[in-house]
């Protein structure tokens, strides 16, 4: 009786680095080459994994593959071991501040990487970082149209500025996570007020049936261990003038958005 709101898929590990790989094939120079660097994680780990494998399928040359412990604060030596490789896109498998502790340290070493992926990182500090510019990350949701164009949406971004000024957050742009888990509220709600229930097994069965509609998109557990079927609700971000933008699929990208390529 898990149902995630995370707006993933099944297969991640697969669908996942596609999505990546099919933005980046839109730029007029796609990558040839890649260096995947990765914590070990396990859902870093793993999905960074399965983009090596979709990497081949797709034909790019791996260059360098890297796996560092989780907890890590030195990223010079694999700095250096990236400038070394020169590859024209780096995928990195990382969560939090790591991507922004890898770009002090390649900034050290006088090295801008082409194209580079970080996959959860901490979207504030990563803002607050010159060297990040055109970096691309996973999102479900950005305050920007057409994600805005929900009200429901508007209404929680709004909430959610006020309260966290209120409560010195030094960032409070909607986001990933936030989105994930006010989905997760919203899923709840429509289920008990559907079934005027919230016994476990009747929200359970209710849910394997029906759709809902949250601020990211349409939530559905009609797949393998109550994920979703086929195309999940994931998207890649750019950091763009300061901001993050939708950038790929193109429908869900902001207003006069387009992918910086190298």
């Amino acid at each position: 009786m898990q149902f995630s709101t995370s707006g993933g898929g099944f297969d991640i590990e697969n669908v996942w680095p596609n999505l990546v790989l099919d933005a980046l094939g839109s730029t007029p120079k796609p990558p040839k080459t890649i260096a995947i660097v990765t914590s070990k994680f396990p859902s870093l780990h793993f999905i960074s994994l399965g983009a090596r494998e979709v990497a081949k399928k797709r034909g790019l040359t791996e260059v360098l593959f890297l796996e560092y412990e989780f907890g890590n604060r030195d990223f010079g030596p694999i700095a250096s071991r990236l400038k070394e490789a020169k590859a024209d896109f780096i995928w990195f498998g990382a969560g939090g501040i790591d991507g922004v502790l890898l770009l002090d340290a390649m900034k050290k070493i006088d090295y801008q990487p082409p194209m580079h992926f970080y996959m959860f990182p901490a979207p504030g500090p990563m803002v607050k970082t010159p060297e990040a510019r055109n970096a691309l990350a996973f999102t479900t949701f950005e305050e920007h149209p057409p994600f805005t164009s929900n009200p429901r949406a508007v209404q929680f971004i709004e909430a959610y500025h006020v309260k966290g000024k209120a409560a010195g957050m030094p960032d409070v742009s909607v986001d990933l996570l936030a989105s994930i888990c006010y989905s997760m509220w919203q899923t709840l709600e429509v289920a008990a007020n559907a079934t005027k229930s919230i016994d476990d097994k009747t929200l359970a069965a209710w849910l394997r049936k029906n759709p809902v509609d949250s601020i990211m998109g349409r939530l559905r557990w009609d797949g393998p261990q109550n994920f979703i079927e086929g195309k999940d609700l994931y998207k890649v971000k750019q950091l763009q003038g300061g901001k993050w933008l939708v950038v790929w699929p193109t429908e869900f990208a902001a207003p006069g958005a387009k992918l910086i390529g190298n």
